[in-house]
């Protein structure tokens, strides 16, 4: 029988509602979730561990290594044959990328969670825990990477997204769809990653890498002021391919100039920024003036990204490379 390890963070699978304090909050440590979570002998031996009961939007970049580092550990045991990872769904399209760059191997890594907290009726935390334990014990999935798995779908984690804030089946793949699906007992995958990228031996991220949103009438100021008070990058969400009025882009020009790497990505939901547009402003200047092309990272993917890369010591050339899309 297959083995996994299964890293308990805390998030909305393990809440319940507080009348006190009138909402839901972190309770259920990894004992009371598997106790809810009847059939997992059924699919693997499972290694639970505890991390904490930390909210997703809490998660530092130290945390992160500190959970990225669990699962190393577990997964260098030859006995076990992949990881879990549960956590709140807030950030699971940062975190998991995260994972996927740091944490290497065959093995795969599952991050899950639950759209609904433990009181609540449709409660899907009990079944997207054994989906994800049937993903981490699939042979299908060694060299995948790390995969998002909830509402029985397979996602990869440079592509995955949070498309909606309550529906069960909020996690998407933007781009190229997901990686398959959760049919029963059976892991059926429809396609394989094309690659991944990594960053093996990652020991920190730098901070703080800002992300700036481009929007109508926006000029120069919350760029300036950010580069003003330090960053050490900053990933703009430019509109469309890659445009934003010609005042952002001379401030991203003016920090480039300065040393500070700007990366260029897109506010739409899929995508890449091209050079297409030679207008003022358009995603033509902005890689003429030596911003780095995100790919078909999304913007808070693209942040994790360049934090990891810019701590790594990659210059110009090097996060160019890094931010590539994989094949």
């Amino acid at each position: 029988m297959a083995r996994v390890a299964v890293i308990f963070t805390g998030g909305t699978i393990s809440m319940q509602f507080d009348a006190a304090r009138g909402g839901n909050v972190p309770v259920l440590d990894g004992a009371a979730i598997l106790a809810r979570t009847p059939g997992l002998a059924e699919i693997a031996e499972v290694v639970p561990i505890d991390y904490g009961l930390v909210p997703a939007s809490h998660f530092r970049f130290a945390q992160l290594f500190d959970i990225a580092n669990l699962a190393r550990v577990a997964l260098a045991d030859q006995a076990t044959d992949g990881a879990v990872i549960v956590q709140g769904t807030d950030t699971i399209e940062e975190t998991a990328f995260f994972y996927d760059l740091v944490v290497t191997g065959d093995k795969p890594v599952v991050v899950t969670g639950a759209m609904r907290a433990s009181h609540e009726a449709g409660y899907d935390g009990p079944a997207n825990l054994r989906d994800a334990v049937r993903a981490a014990a699939a042979p299908a999935l060694r060299g995948a990477g790390c995969v998002v798995v909830l509402g029985g779908t397979i996602e990869p984690a440079d592509d995955v997204l949070k498309a909606h804030t309550s529906s069960l089946t909020a996690f998407r793949s933007a781009n190229a769809g997901p990686l398959g699906e959760i049919v029963g007992a059976r892991v059926q995958l429809a396609r394989r990653r094309a690659g991944r990228r990594a960053l093996a031996g990652a020991i920190a991220a730098a901070e703080p890498v800002a992300l700036v949103t481009a929007t109508v009438s926006m000029d120069a100021t919350v760029l300036d002021a950010v580069v003003d008070t330090g960053a050490r990058g900053v990933v703009v969400e430019a509109t469309g391919a890659g445009n934003t009025s010609p005042e952002l882009l001379a401030a991203a020009s003016r920090a480039i100039d300065s040393g500070v790497p700007i990366v260029l990505a897109t506010r739409a939901p899929a995508g890449r920024v091209s050079g297409a547009y030679a207008f003022p402003g358009g995603g033509a200047h902005w890689l003429r003036a030596g911003a780095i092309p995100a790919g078909s990272l999304s913007g808070v993917k693209a942040r994790v990204l360049l934090a990891l890369g810019i701590a790594a010591g990659l210059d110009a050339a090097g996060l160019m490379a890094l931010f590539a899309d994989p094949v």
